[in-house]
């Protein structure tokens, strides 16, 4: 990870509206924050998730700034934000309609089903500091 990934992950996260203690925890030790219906989580509570993290971001050179988890008819979705190693990619990252609405390039891992996961964009919301895929 370069620094400048990390600071774009900032930009991104303060665009989103990420409460400011979680946007803190990521600048100063690296930790990644998952959420759960809006409400934040530290990843590395989580081991399996935190491996897959940990393995994205080295098999890819791309920079993990926070994780939705949810679920979908077809499986337990987790939806990975990300900044990837290129800048040429960076301008489209987010695309904010009005304060709350949002749509984020992700890696999207189907856990119930791995040869389902993709990259893509998903719609998240914000709220209260936190976030959630809606779409």
């Amino acid at each position: 990870m370069t620094k400048t990934q990390k600071t774009k992950a900032i930009e991104l996260m303060k665009q989103l509206d990420i409460y400011k203690p979680y946007i803190d925890g990521f600048d100063k030790e690296d930790k990644v924050c998952f959420f759960e219906q809006f409400a934040g989580f530290w990843v590395d509570q989580e081991s399996e998730l935190y491996k897959k993290m940990q393995t994205l971001e080295k098999e890819y050179g791309l920079k993990v700034y926070a994780i939705t988890h949810d679920y979908a008819d077809f499986g337990e979705m987790y939806s990975f934000l990300i900044v990837p190693k290129n800048p040429d990619e960076w301008d489209e990252l987010v695309y904010s309609n009005g304060k709350s609405d949002h749509y984020v390039f992700a890696y999207v891992w189907n856990k119930s089903d791995d040869n389902c996961s993709e990259f893509g964009s998903v719609a998240v919301k914000s709220f209260g500091g936190g976030i959630r895929r809606y779409a």
